[in-house]
């Protein structure tokens, strides 16, 4: 099913298609959710996330599907279900069947990597999604196409630095890792250690995976807050486990004495960050790294390989931010708003807007 055209002809078919669909992907995803197929034949493509129980994960999903709508991009969609012999299984069947292109979050580093192989050895442009797929020195050996990724260090540094400022720098926190063989938690709980270890003052009296399960996190935050009655913070690397642990703080009647932080910005996220249950969370879009990905993989299928890999980067970083009520303000500046952040209005009502639209 692979195609590799290379004329001008064909660079120009290609532009054209991607001018009429971005004009449509830039803000209105919903609104033009039923623009036709941009491809007299609809390209196939194989997508897989880590787990569709995550709701990033779901809306990643659902951002990919509409990308595909856009461009004339069938995605079949494997679940990884949080479990790495279930993800394992997946990626052997697809390595079994012709696609355009695949798509791939892996649940752990270098578990994947012989399907993987498999395909890349037909010609089959495969895209890593989030979490490293194996080291980046072994990309070229493997045939990676792209990695598409936040900065989960900075990401995690901005919301562990906010908690650590409403702490004054001292006091208890607790960390609940992700998966441990996840690159991306891996990168998060680095950006915590980055930040807690510049405070003497703060003790950390938990820090273990909750491998992005709401039930394993309920259970380590129900024993955490009964160990710990004194407990100030709790940093989580994703925002289910977070309001997963904030639901023991309130059942606990610590709600004005535990703050907590997470990651990706999904709207309940933010929302409970605008009522005051969720201190901070950092943007990991979703849609930017999904979407991005049949993007990468359509261009793959169209341009062929040797374009693709000429004009796509090796690694392409997603952008991010902190979502926090924090708002700068400046009286003096009133009549010049612009030369203040965010110009000193409160800003999640317009993040939750974009991400409905599937662009933040």
């Amino acid at each position: 099913m692979k195609s590799s055209p290379s004329s001008s002809a064909d660079r120009r078919t290609f532009l054209k298609h991607l001018l009429t669909a971005s004009a449509a992907m830039p803000a209105f995803a919903h609104l033009f959710a039923e623009l036709p197929r941009q491809t007299a034949k609809p390209l196939r493509a194989a997508m897989m996330n880590d787990g569709l129980v995550v709701s990033w994960g779901a809306q990643g999903k659902q951002a990919a599907e509409q990308f595909g709508k856009w461009l004339g991009v069938e995605i079949v969609w494997f679940d990884g279900k949080l479990d790495l012999n279930i993800q394992r299984a997946n990626m052997d069947e697809i390595a079994k069947r012709d696609w355009d292109f695949v798509a791939i979050q892996p649940g752990s580093i270098s578990t994947l990597i012989q399907p993987i192989e498999t395909l890349t050895k037909r010609g089959i442009p495969v895209i890593d999604m989030d979490t490293l797929i194996a080291p980046l020195s072994l990309f070229d050996q493997i045939g990676i196409l792209t990695f598409i990724t936040p900065d989960n260090v900075a990401m995690a540094e901005s919301v562990v630095q906010t908690l650590v400022d409403k702490m004054d720098g001292k006091g208890k926190i607790a960390q609940t890792w992700g998966r441990q063989g996840h690159t991306g938690s891996q990168g998060r709980a680095q950006g915590f250690y980055n930040i807690v270890q510049r405070y003497p003052d703060i003790e950390v009296v938990d820090d273990q995976p909750g491998d992005w399960d709401v039930s394993r996190t309920t259970d380590i935050w129900n024993i955490l807050v009964n160990r710990h009655p004194d407990l100030k913070a709790g940093f989580l690397h994703n925002d289910d486990m977070a309001l997963a642990a904030r639901q023991v703080v309130e059942k606990a009647g610590m709600q004005d004495q535990v703050v907590l932080g997470g990651i990706d910005a999904m709207i309940p996220a933010i929302q409970s960050v605008q009522q005051g249950r969720l201190l901070a969370t950092a943007r990991n879009s979703s849609p930017r790294i999904h979407g991005w990905a049949v993007l990468a993989g359509y261009y793959a299928a169209i341009m062929g390989l040797e374009a693709a890999r000429r004009d796509i980067p090796s690694m392409i970083l997603t952008d991010s931010s902190l979502i926090t009520l924090n708002i700068t303000s400046d009286p003096k500046l009133a009549n010049e708003p612009w030369k203040i952040r965010g110009y000193g209005r409160n800003t999640l009502d317009s993040q939750i807007w974009a991400q409905q639209q599937l662009v933040f």
